[in-house]
């Protein structure tokens, strides 16, 4: 008998649309990283010899590139581990430097998991936090800040960009708001930075979190600004040992990493503006032809005030999960990557007052750099018949 040979079934091509949850690493940073594993492998607080100079003069680079994405000096650029370490630095930094009775935050009920699950924790600590409703389209209304502020605020938290539905808040305004109360504003950005215009001094910003794996670069890296300039922010240190980062944040530094966050944001500062302009047409066309091929579909989140590359859509009568397991060769999310594991319904979606029917029947895209029209078109494709055969099993 004839034997044929048989092995695995070639892999399918996957489409990766889940840019909100993590992004590849632009190979051009992979290029600048790939020395300091090699050759600038010293530790840059070795200052006696030429192999710690080296990555010292690496991480001083990485500051000033980071810095200049934001408008920031180099000097209020403190290096960390991401985005959720930046976000409790702030938070908490900011609640243990409080002093007498002061013990308010205001923040925003849409806000990430990292700034929310802080400030849970602080309120076991007897701390009082106020989370601002939105209105339906996930926006807040800076009049709804002024209202909160009171004699015991010592902070106010709104990130940039949502990580669902991709609002962006008035920052501006709530910033000159913050300034004129005398109240530190801090900004979530992990989801704005690189792909919208950010400056801290325009928009009243005192401190800052970004993430480099959301814009092109390594996991396990991220910074946060604090003002130094007009009125310094004081922190209290989250992590001890060594003094590392003007004490604010102990531990040796991460050169790898910080190479790459800092090559990462100088090429989103030089791209961004025909970035955000490209992906905000593939985002437009993603949108218009599912509306036109199938009914019952409907934005979630302002369509005005949104990141470019951000789409969340909920389909009538289908279920989310049942759709995610028909779009097996797509990668998008029903919701935020921190809490799919959770099997209620978003609380951002509720936040916005989608019914739980229709927020359980949500997908997030999220669309980036390396995303093509061909793929756009094919995953089109690929929902419109996954939408329609679960209607169809649902008559």
């Amino acid at each position: 008998m004839l034997r044929t040979k048989t092995g695995p079934a070639p892999a399918r091509t996957m489409i990766y649309l889940d840019n909100h949850a993590t992004t590849r690493v632009d190979p051009r940073v992979i290029e600048a990283m790939a020395p300091c594993f090699s050759e600038i492998y010293g530790n840059p607080a070795s200052r006696n010899h030429r192999f710690g100079w080296r990555a010292e003069a690496a991480v001083a680079k990485g500051r000033e590139q980071v810095a200049a994405l934001i408008g920031a000096s180099p000097r209020e650029i403190v290096f960390t581990s991401g985005a959720t370490e930046s976000v409790n630095l702030a938070i908490k930094g900011v609640a243990e430097r409080a002093s007498g009775d002061k013990n308010h935050i205001i923040t925003c009920e849409t806000e990430h998991k990292a700034v929310l699950d802080c400030c849970t924790r602080l309120e076991t600590q007897g701390f009082q936090v106020t989370q601002l409703a939105v209105d339906t389209d996930g926006l807040l209304d800076a009049d709804r800040v002024r209202d909160a502020i009171t004699d015991n605020t010592i902070l106010i938290s709104v990130m940039y960009a949502n990580n669902e539905i991709g609002v962006i808040q008035p920052i501006p305004e709530i910033g000159r708001m913050a300034r004129q109360a005398g109240l530190p504003f801090f900004v979530d950005a992990a989801q704005a930075a690189g792909k919208v215009s950010i400056e801290v001094e325009r928009d009243g910003i005192d401190l800052l979190a970004i993430s480099a794996h959301k814009i092109y670069g390594p996991k396990g890296a991220g910074a946060l600004y604090v003002r130094r300039r007009g009125g310094r922010v004081e922190l209290e240190p989250q992590i001890d040992g060594g003094g590392h980062e003007r004490g604010l944040r102990s531990g040796t530094l991460n050169v790898p990493g910080i190479v790459g966050l800092g090559l990462a944001c100088e090429l989103c500062a030089a791209e961004m503006e025909a970035e955000a302009e490209r992906l905000a047409g593939l985002r437009d066309r993603l949108f218009s032809a599912l509306t036109e091929r199938l009914a019952g579909v409907s934005l979630n989140g302002s369509q005005k005030h949104r990141s470019p590359n951000n789409l969340n859509v909920s389909f009538e009568g289908v279920d989310g999960e049942s759709l995610l397991r028909g779009l097996d060769d797509i990668a998008v999310s029903s919701g935020s990557a921190c809490t799919t594991a959770e099997p209620e319904p978003s609380y951002v979606l509720r936040a916005i007052g989608v019914p739980d029917k229709l927020a359980n029947a949500s997908l997030r895209f999220g669309l980036g750099r390396f995303n093509t029209e061909q793929e756009i078109d094919y995953a089109v494709e690929r929902v419109v018949a996954a939408v329609d055969r679960l209607r169809q099993l649902a008559v």
